[in-house]
């Protein structure tokens, strides 16, 4: 079986993370986001995975190498010359996608994080002998979104309803799609869009499926949604009672703490934390609803809250970090500093309060 990955263009609405990694190498829960799609894939009997990408293919390339071997998976790329929306990649790379065995493939939107119920796809997919499978997911405000109304019981769609103004339905696209081979004979290579173009005309026709997402999901393309997306995921593996999260008396909910990370005397740590490898957080410090990333160090006391450490950044002692500030890779935020939503660019040095959200460049 095969799978393509829309990765696409910049990630833009997450800088100034994403100014030192493509977007689907940016961590979220200790490992880069692209990687919980892909091990969800080899799962269920994915052999090769193609992400279509238009950015700095060689930096992805080179670093999923090694994680190629180590999860016994063919990785490629099909590089796009100019942005193709969501449905050209498809074109793009059908001789990659299409191998004869008529099987279907995956396609997955590479800022979704959720479960991955992919082997529950399949079986869905295989009950309903449609053309098309996509998975869709229960919002409380349907408005924000396009949504997918369907036969309840069979899974049928019927339309799709971008931003209606009146309750048509909660269920929104969940970015997960698994398809036959035939949908790439609808697919022409030019700019186009599966949401609106590709899939209502598979719709007009009675051969799309849905179904509903079990357990959570985010698209976790910017912060606010990154530090929601880190505690419903956290939240998930508290209720398989995964053996990932921390424990112990500095500990509060769920966390995630890398085995090289060190941590000191009198912390209080979460809930809804991730620490990197190599972090160290020295002592008494305080971190709740965020995520510290490879190679950082939080000093003494210093106190963290719903916001995001780059890479190799430093935090100084009884420093304030709060109200979704983003520090990008290596910045240096002095002793008893505070930051109020500071989006901090790589390689900075804060040395003076930082009291109304900005842009640090």
């Amino acid at each position: 079986m095969k799978a393509l990955i829309l990765v696409g263009g910049f990630g833009t609405r997450l800088r100034p993370l994403t100014l030192s990694f493509p977007k689907p190498l940016v961590d979220f829960a200790n490992k880069p986001m692209i990687l919980h799609q892909i091990e969800a894939l080899k799962a269920v009997g994915v052999t090769e995975v193609v992400l279509a990408i238009n950015y700095q293919p060689e930096v992805m390339l080179n670093f999923l190498k090694e994680f190629e071997s180590k999860i016994g998976i063919k990785i490629t790329c099909s590089r796009e010359t100019e942005p193709l929306g969501t449905a050209g990649p498809l074109a793009l790379a059908r001789d990659k996608l299409i191998d004869g065995s008529g099987e279907p493939f995956f396609v997955l939107n590479s800022d979704v994080i959720s479960e991955f119920p992919l082997k529950e796809m399949i079986e869905f997919h295989k009950s309903h002998g449609g053309e098309a499978s996509i998975m869709v997911t229960k919002v409380d405000e349907p408005s924000k979104y396009g949504v997918v109304v369907l036969d309840e019981q069979t899974g049928k769609v019927d339309k799709f309803v971008e931003k209606p103004r009146i309750f048509v339905g909660n269920k929104i696209n969940a970015g997960i799609y698994l398809l036959n081979p035939a949908v790439l004979d609808r697919i022409q290579l030019r700019p186009t869009s599966i949401e609106k173009e590709v899939f209502p005309k598979i719709a007009a026709e009675n051969k799309l499926f849905a179904m509903v997402l079990p357990g959570f999901w985010m698209d976790i393309g910017q912060p606010r949604d990154y530090i929601t997306g880190l505690r419903l995921y956290l939240d998930s593996l508290r209720k398989t009672s995964s053996p990932m999260l921390a424990s112990g008396p500095e500990i509060v909910g769920n966390v995630l703490v890398d085995e090289t990370a060190q941590i000191g005397e009198g912390c209080l740590i979460g809930p809804d934390v991730a620490i990197g490898p190599g972090c160290v957080i020295e002592s008494g410090v305080r971190l709740s609803r965020c995520t510290v990333m490879r190679g950082s160090r939080i000093k003494q006391h210093a106190c963290i809250s719903s916001s995001i450490v780059g890479w190799h950044s430093t935090v100084g002692q009884w420093a304030r970090i709060a109200n979704m500030t983003i520090l990008g890779e290596d910045v240096h935020v002095s002793d008893e500093i505070y930051s109020n939503g500071a989006v901090v660019l790589p390689h900075k040095e804060i040395k003076s309060n930082i009291l109304n959200p900005e842009i640090v460049m």
